[in-house]
């Protein structure tokens, strides 16, 4: 993935390119290879279960940096707040969207929502140029007021870190481009931006079907600020595997088909988890409790849609 990644941008960087198309194919080359090294490397790194050894997670889960987005921030949205409150309402990062989408039965509602399952994907395709270039400082600004980042000097850090690993990402991936490349800056411009398309549809799409299905709960907590039920309960309500039995599918996108045991087991390599899903779903059953799981991808994505224009008709839960 870091071959399929880095290969096409060293063939623009030193102006191996002759026509439009060759260049609009190496940056969705690259584009895919992006998606790869979130999926595949990055994810399980910062989860601490790429390798046995921290110092090979540290230094792989650096790759989030390599491709434009931050670890740091990442670590904080998704070990942090998505594992921890999976599909609840205002404290899992991943759903909570702008106004114009709609994630939770609990979100607000507004006309637009009837039309989201059509446009949605335009908004999933730019989801990663949104990460390289405003949202984690969105969102690190926002961890801080939280009561992350509260050592003396992290957040000053962070922000320093951040802005110099978006110059490196940004010198490979679009200035060098722009100097070597003999064509008008609009088509290497259009050309970076089919790359973010490509990579922000494909992981949007892998991590959203996981939890935003018609079969998965959106819980809230009681006046107390407590959710009813166990954690591993909690997991198996709000999750969904998909296309379990394809073996290159799963290694293509980096095990994330096993969310159920990736959830309840996020410091367990991808590796593991078909090995690992027969015992979680024998155990599931034996004690009453839901491990949902879609035959196919196309089957999930389906699902997806149809959920999706269910929250655009459906009124909020009122949150009590």
């Amino acid at each position: 993935m870091l071959t399929l990644f880095f290969a096409p941008l060293v063939m623009i960087n030193i102006g191996l390119v002759g026509s439009p198309w060759l260049l609009f194919m190496l940056y969705i080359t690259s584009g895919i290879g992006m998606a790869g090294i979130g999926m595949g490397i990055m994810h399980d790194a910062i989860h601490g279960s790429y390798s046995k050894h921290q110092k090979v997670n540290k230094y792989l889960g650096y790759t989030m940096n390599l491709i434009g987005a931050n670890a740091t921030v990442w670590k904080i949205q998704h070990n942090v707040l998505h594992h921890t409150y999976t599909n609840i309402e205002g404290a899992d990062d991943d759903i909570n969207a702008p106004f114009f989408l709609r994630f939770s039965p609990h979100a607000p509602k507004n006309r637009l929502h009837r039309f989201q399952h059509l446009y949605v994907w335009f908004f999933y395709g730019l989801s990663t140029i949104s990460w390289v270039t405003a949202k984690d400082f969105i969102r690190l600004v926002r961890y801080r007021k939280m009561g992350f980042l509260d050592k003396k000097n992290e957040f000053r850090n962070q922000i320093i870190k951040i802005v110099g690993w978006k110059l490196l990402y940004y010198s490979y991936a679009l200035i060098i481009p722009l100097l070597m490349v003999p064509m008008a800056p609009w088509i290497i411009i259009l050309s970076f931006l089919s790359m973010h398309f490509v990579t922000g549809l494909l992981i949007s799409i892998i991590f959203q079907v996981a939890h935003i299905m018609p079969g998965t709960e959106f819980p809230l907590p009681d006046a107390d600020g407590v959710v009813e039920g166990d954690w591993s309960t909690h997991q198996l309500a709000t999750t969904t595997n998909f296309s379990p039995k394809s073996r290159f599918f799963s290694w293509l996108i980096g095990g994330l088909n096993y969310q159920i045991e990736h959830h309840l087991l996020p410091n367990i390599c991808h590796i593991h988890y078909k090995n690992l899903s027969s015992i979680v779903a024998d155990t599931a059953r034996e004690f009453g409790m839901p491990y949902q799981t879609k035959r196919t991808f196309a089957a999930a994505i389906m699902g997806h849609i149809g959920i999706l224009r269910r929250l655009g008709k459906v009124r909020p839960i009122p949150i009590q």
